[in-house]
């Protein structure tokens, strides 16, 4: 196997500044995050990307890798594909893109991913779950997708969609939670030479507007597997994020 998984960890954060180096846990937020990745059955390597020093220290710190990367990258993926031309990672094949806030990721999802890579010839593929609370779906921070009858992505959105005309949901709440309507989980796997293709491409207007990486991908014309995940995982975005994770661990904030 050839795989790689890279966790892209960036110091600055709107909602949350110095989200990876948080440590009310006992372990840094992206250490639990390495912890889980290097659990992953079919994955060969892991790293952390970085663009700050703070962040690079406390991963060898614990014991894991880490690399620096430029801080002038606007996404996950471009950083990623600056990792991947690196002499010691120019030789991966399939790419994982874990960002550094999902501490409670299953690692059988990512095995998941690295599997389709393997045995199809799609160039990216990333997952999504149904809807444990039917509140989400109307939230414009959590992302949903739709997929056509072979689990190809047809379009991502922070909207509703598909789009309710008739009024319908409200009496058929099975729609949302379990049913048509599915969460997108933010983890990406990808083959090396679209990873590479796809950060050399100028980002979309959809993408723009979207706030939606993954949409320039779609905008060229790729085909996106999504794998269907029994249930979502928790990312940290904000400090009640951050609180509910601590609670779901034992430990009370203080």
């Amino acid at each position: 196997m050839s795989n790689l998984i890279v966790i892209p960890a960036r110091y600055e954060s709107t909602r949350l500044p110095g989200k990876p180096l948080l440590r009310q846990s006992g372990k840094y937020l992206v250490e639990h995050v390495y912890e889980r990745a290097v659990s992953v059955t079919r994955a060969t390597a892991v790293v952390v990307a970085t663009d700050d020093m703070r962040i690079m220290k406390a991963v060898k710190g614990f014991g894991g890798s880490a690399v620096m990367t430029s801080p002038a990258h606007g996404s996950g993926t471009d950083r990623i594909a600056e990792v991947v031309q690196m002499p010691e990672y120019q030789d991966y094949k399939y790419i994982v893109n874990l960002q550094g806030d999902e501490p409670e990721v299953d690692p059988a999802l990512i095995d998941s991913l690295f599997r389709i890579l393997e045995n199809t010839d799609v160039p990216m593929a990333t997952a999504a779950a149904p809807f444990d609370d039917a509140q989400e779906v109307y939230r414009t921070n959590v992302v949903k997708v739709v997929v056509d009858q072979r689990r190809f992505a047809m379009y991502f959105s922070r909207s509703v969609i598909p789009h309710d005309r008739d009024g319908i949901l409200p009496h058929t709440p099975g729609l949302m939670l379990g049913g048509l309507y599915r969460k997108h989980l933010g983890i990406y796997a990808y083959r090396r030479e679209f990873l590479l293709t796809l950060s050399q491409t100028e980002p979309c207007e959809l993408e723009k507007i979207e706030k939606l990486e993954q949409l320039r991908a779609l905008y060229m014309g790729t085909k996106i597997i999504v794998h269907d995940s029994p249930q979502a995982h928790h990312g940290i975005d904000t400090p009640e994020d951050y609180a509910a994770f601590l609670i779901r661990q034992g430990i009370h904030a203080a």
